[in-house]
């Protein structure tokens, strides 16, 4: 698989308004765009510090993967995501590597990404992501 980076850092939040003051006032680095990605019932704020992101999740649904999340485990870091040549390729790898996908094919994520979840059952603990620019 080939990993060019750390693309970004998902974090689950509550409220991302309620967030927002630490990261521009505190940390001193300022949101670059706000979208909502209305199939996976999240809203997203981000952050670029580096070519790394620091991606604010928060749920606009209480049946939403993110409020679920929070609510079994509060809110913190709930992925990190790893830039890659080929989402399907890389997939592919982990596959025949034994590695549980959460995501069969790639899909479409915030800022119009090509993206694929790995199952933190086969990650250490850790919910991966795996994306890369869509050029659809």
């Amino acid at each position: 698989m080939d990993i060019s980076h750390i693309e970004h850092l998902g974090i689950a939040v509550k409220s991302i308004e309620e967030q927002l003051t630490y990261y521009e006032e505190v940390l001193g680095v300022k949101c670059y765009q706000i979208e909502e990605v209305a199939d996976q019932k999240v809203k997203t704020a981000f952050f670029k510090i580096g070519q790394t992101k620091i991606e604010l999740l928060e749920p606009t649904g209480e049946d939403s993967t993110i409020a679920r999340f929070i609510e079994k485990r509060g809110e913190g870091i709930h992925h990190i995501a790893f830039a890659v040549s080929d989402v399907q390729d890389a997939l592919n790898e982990m596959k025949e590597k034994g590695v549980q996908l959460i995501d069969k094919k790639p899909r479409i994520g915030a800022e119009g990404m090509s993206i694929a979840f790995l199952h933190p059952k086969s990650t250490l603990g850790i919910l991966t992501e795996l994306c890369m620019e869509s050029f659809q």
